[in-house]
C-alpha cells in the first residue's frame, strides 16, 4: 500500500511511476484503490492496464472486500493500493475504514509518501509517530515528495533511517513544469478520457520511476507480504442476456464501480454503451443508467444534444426503468447554473440546481428507503458516498422523493431519492457488492418493461401500481 500523512501529499502520481516501471518490467500488476474514488481508480487503471477496483469497508462488508481483493490480485505478479487521506484518517476517532486499517486487513506492507516541503529531520519525528500510534500497521518504508535538493534529501534520509529504521525508497524533487502534471478542478484530478497530455505524462512517469525510485527495494518488500488464500471458486455468473440496459458511457459520464456493471450483466442484463453528447436518441433499451461525472464542465455540449435531452425526458414520461447517481441527478433536473449561466437539462425532475464554490455534499452517507419506489424495498438501509457542488437553488421546489438522510446532505432538508414513475435519482452513490437487491431490481423492472412492451405491441409502459400517491417534499 502506498499510503501518505494526507491528501495531496503525492500518492497517485507515486503509484502511477510505480505500476509504469513494473509494466516495463513485464509485469502483470493489478491496481487498487482505497476509499470512494472514481477519478484516481481511473488513472489507475489506465496505467495499470487492467480495471482497477476500489476496497471500501463503509460501503461494503469487510469479508466480501477480502474476497474482491484475493480474486482480482490472485492472477497477478504484484498488486498495489494506493490509500486515501491520511493513513490513519477514518470515519471516527477510532480511524474506523481508514487505509491503516484496510492494511492491516490485507496484511500489505506500507510505504509511506511524505511531502518534504520545509521541513528536514522533523519528518523522522513524524515517522517516528506514525510506527508507534498503531504498531499493528506494518510501515516498511518512506517515499519523499517535493524534495528541495541533494542536501535536503541526505538530512531526511539520515534522520528516516537513523531514528525510525525504516529505509527510503525514492525521494522526488519538485517538478518544475506543472503542466505536464495532471492538472486538478473541483473534484479532484480531471479524468483519463479528458486529458490530453498522455504521452508526456508517461515521459515523466517512466522519469520519476528510473531516477527518484528503487523499484527493485519495493519489489522486495511487496514480496515479504504474507499470503492470504486462494479466492473462492469461480465468479459472478453471468445469466444469458435476457435484457438490455443502456448506460451513459462517454467523457462527461465516467464514474461507475465496475462491480455495479458486472453485477447487471450477472443479472442477465445486455450493457449497451451510449453517448450523452454524440447520439441523438436513447437506442432499444429495457432500462437505463445514468452515473455521475462532469455535467457541469461540458453542459454546453449536453446542452446543444437537444435530441437526446428530449429522449431521455420522454422516456422517463413513458416509465423506461431510470437509475441515476449524483451527474445523473443533474443530468435529469430542470436546470443547472454553472458560472452565472443557466443551462437547461433533461427536465424529469421539477429542480433546479446551481453549482456551488465549495462542496454541498462530501463524504460518507447512510439513507433509509422510506417510500415506495422501482428499486429499493421500503426499510433498505444503504450505506454509500457522496461528493457533489451542486445543490438546490434558494426557491421553493417541490417534488417526491423516498430517501431519509441519516447521515450526510443529499437534496438537503434530510432528504434525497428525487422520484418520478419508474425513475430515481440520488445524490448517493452505491456500491453493488455493498447494495445486493439494486442490480437484480434494476434486471427485474428492466424484464417487466420488456415484458408489458411484448405484450401490448408498443414502447408505452405506464408506472407500476405502487407508483402513486407519493409524499412531496
Amino acid at each position: 500500500m502506498i499510503a501518505g500523512l494526507s491528501g495531496d501529499s503525492g500518492k497517485t502520481i507515486v503509484c502511477l511511476s510505480i505500476m509504469h516501471a513494473l509494466r516495463c518490467k513485464g509485469l502483470n500488476v493489478s491496481a487498487f484503490k482505497k476509499g470512494p474514488d472514481y477519478i484516481d481508480s481511473a488513472w489507475l487503471g489506465r496505467v495499470a492496464g487492467k480495471t482497477c477496483r476500489n476496497l471500501d469497508t463503509f460501503m461494503v462488508d469487510s469479508d466480501a472486500v477480502l474476497c474482491s481483493f484475493i480474486k482480482n490480485a490472485f492472477e497477478s505478479d504484484i498488486t498495489l493500493i494506493e490509500g486515501n487521506r491520511g493513513v490513519f484518517d477514518g470515519k471516527d476517532i477510532r480511524g474506523t475504514h481508514s487505509s491503516g486499517e484496510l492494511a492491516k486487513l490485507l496484511r500489505s506492507p506500507v510505504i509511506l509518501v511524505i511531502n518534504c516541503s520545509k521541513v528536514t529531520r522533523t519528518t523522522a519525528a513524524v515517522v517516528s509517530g506514525c510506527l508507534s500510534f498503531d504498531p499493528k500497521v506494518n510501515f516498511a518504508g518512506v517515499i519523499l515528495n517535493k524534495v528541495a535538493g541533494k542536501r535536503h534529501r541526505g538530512i531526511i534520509t539520515e534522520s528516516i533511517e537513523k531514528y525510525c529504521k525504516l529505509p527510503v525508497l525514492g525521494a522526488i524533487p519538485r517538478l518544475g513544469d506543472d503542466s505536464v502534471i495532471i492538472p486538478g478542478r473541483h473534484l479532484g484530478l480531471v479524468t483519463p478520457r479528458e486529458f490530453e497530455k498522455a504521452a508526456r505524462l508517461e515521459d515523466l512517469l517512466r522519469e520519476i520511476a528510473d531516477r527518484h525510485l528503487d523499484i527493485e527495494g519495493l519489489m522486495k518488500i511487496a514480496h515479504s507480504a504474507p499470503p492470504l488464500g486462494m479466492p473462492e471458486s469461480g465468479s459472478l455468473p453471468h445469466s444469458e442476456p435476457k435484457v438490455r440496459i443502456g448506460y451513459f458511457n462517454d467523457s462527461v459520464f465516467t464514474f461507475y464501480y465496475p462491480e455495479n456493471l458486472e453485477a447487471l450483466q450477472s443479472e442477465g442484463a445486455e450493457l449497451v454503451a451510449i453517448s450523452s453528447t454524440e447520439d441523438k436518441s436513447l437506442p432499444d433499451v429495457d432500462a437505463l443508467y445514468i452515473g455521475g461525472g462532469f455535467p457541469e464542465t461540458q453542459a454546453e455540449c449536453l446542452n446543444k444534444n437537444q435530441d437526446m435531452l428530449r429522449s431521455v425526458r420522454a422516456a422517463a414520461e413513458d416509465g423506461l426503468p431510470i437509475y441515476a447517481e449524483c451527474g445523473g441527478l443533474i443530468y435529469l433536473s430542470g436546470s443547472l447554473t454553472f458560472k452565472d449561466k443557466k443551462y437547461p437539462m433533461a427536465g424529469v425532475f421539477p429542480t433546479n440546481l446551481i453549482m456551488k464554490p465549495k462542496p454541498a455534499g462530501h463524504g460518507y452517507s447512510t439513507v433509509r428507503v422510506d417510500r415506495p419506489n422501482p428499486f429499493f424495498e421500503v426499510g433498505t438501509e444503504i450505506k454509500g458516498h457522496e461528493f457533489h457542488y451542486s445543490a438546490l437553488k434558494a426557491d421553493k421546489q417541490s417534488f417526491e422523493s423516498c430517501l431519509d438522510v441519516e447521515v450526510g446532505v443529499g437534496l438537503g432538508e434530510g432528504r434525497d431519492g428525487l422520484l418520478y414513475r419508474n425513475t430515481i435519482a440520488c445524490y448517493t452513490h452505491i456500491h453493488a457488492d455493498g447494495v445486493e437487491s439494486w442490480a437484480s431490481n434494476m434486471v427485474r423492472n428492466a424484464l417487466e418493461r420488456k415484458m408489458a412492451r411484448t405484450k401490448t405491441g408498443c414502447t408505452c409502459s405506464r408506472p407500476t401500481a405502487e407508483m402513486g400517491g407519493h409524499s412531496r417534499f
